[in-house]
């Protein structure tokens, strides 16, 4: 099971999440969602170590965070 999830059919693409990432294992995807934005995506898992930031500082809650 993936540490981070993200429900990109409501994310909106403001990259917060990924600005605070301390380990950078969040990015923007190339694909475009239902909305027209960019969604974030755990880009590199390895590096995720499941602090739970990304999914407290996202304005509109699509992220869940599962520790290991």
């Amino acid at each position: 099971m993936k540490k981070v999830v993200v429900n990109e059919a409501k994310c909106k693409g403001c990259g917060v999440c990924v600005n605070f990432c301390p380990k950078s294992a969040l990015a923007m995807a190339d694909r475009i969602n239902s909305k027209g934005y960019h969604p974030a995506e755990l880009a590199n898992e390895a590096a995720c170590i499941s602090c739970g930031i990304c999914g407290r500082v996202c304005p509109d809650a699509v992220i869940e965070v599962f520790k290991p």
